[in-house]
């Protein structure tokens, strides 16, 4: 029988140590932390609200990241 998949993990990352960074900066240094997903946002964007795992949202203004959370 196969075996069951893993969900990825949310690394242990503070998310509010993104704001303030360039988006482009804030997104290698997500991956280079362990996110599997990094998705940046216009502010106001309409969204899904269905919860990932191992994902990182930006929301991003005038190419700074303003809010940073998870899933």
């Amino acid at each position: 029988m196969a075996r069951i998949p893993t969900p990825p993990r949310d690394p242990d990352d503070r998310t509010d140590s993104y704001v303030g960074l360039d988006a482009d900066a804030a997104e290698r240094r997500a991956r280079e932390r362990g996110w599997s997903t990094v998705r940046a946002l216009p502010p106001g964007a309409i969204i899904t609200m269905e919860y990932r795992q191992g994902r990182l949202n930006f929301e991003v203004r005038d190419g700074r990241v303003t809010r940073a959370w998870k899933g």
